[in-house]
């Protein structure tokens, strides 16, 4: 009896061990926003951008990248420790081809409690960019853009540790739009 019960104890233990285990993975967070709901508006659009560079792709086109040439160092010092850039763009010849509904599955994604919107810009004329970060402690681990107007989507997501400043730099690379962010600059001591 002895042993049918401390062996029921261990499997009771066990089981528990592993069902914490599964929830701690579960409310882990990933910083990478899934798009595919998005490919069925390819057919709608008339130009589309869909770029997908994981960790390893990112690494082998680091290798290819000089220190060398200022521009490609800079590319390759930023793209460093990054696990992936992901771009879905869609570009319509009309408006109304898209509606909010074909955006909620990448907002429901984002409204999760582990993004926090940083930008919000609105407009009814001009459409709307929203900015989200993820971060773990003090570091920012995730990056999402989504950017709409009246003819046209896109999603930006830039996933691993980054570091905004440095980010800018990118702006028409790797499918990443020319978002015309201003860099901060430091004030004069007078």
């Amino acid at each position: 009896m002895k042993s049918l019960s401390q062996t029921l104890l261990r499997f009771a233990s066990l089981t528990a061990l592993i069902f914490l285990g599964a929830a701690a993975t579960a409310t882990a967070q990933n910083p990478r926003i899934q798009t595919s709901q998005l490919d069925a508006l390819a057919a709608k659009a008339a130009d589309t951008v869909d770029v997908n560079i994981d960790e390893r792709l990112m690494q082998l086109t680091a290798k290819f990248l000089s220190n060398k040439d200022n521009d490609e160092a800079k590319v390759k010092e930023i793209i460093n420790g990054l696990k992936g850039i992901y771009v879905k763009s869609f570009e319509f010849e009309n408006e109304g081809q898209y509606t909010d509904a074909d955006l909620e599955g990448i907002r429901s994604q984002l409204r999760n409690s582990a993004w926090n919107k940083v930008v919000n810009v609105s407009s009814k004329k001009e459409g709307s960019v929203e900015v989200y970060l993820m971060q773990t402690g003090n570091q920012i681990t995730g990056l999402a853009l989504l950017a709409t107007d009246p003819k046209e989507i896109t999603v930006v997501n830039i996933v691993g540790p980054v570091d905004l400043d440095k980010l800018v730099q990118l702006e028409g690379q790797f499918g990443i739009p020319e978002l015309e962010i201003e860099r901060s600059k430091p004030k004069r001591k007078n």
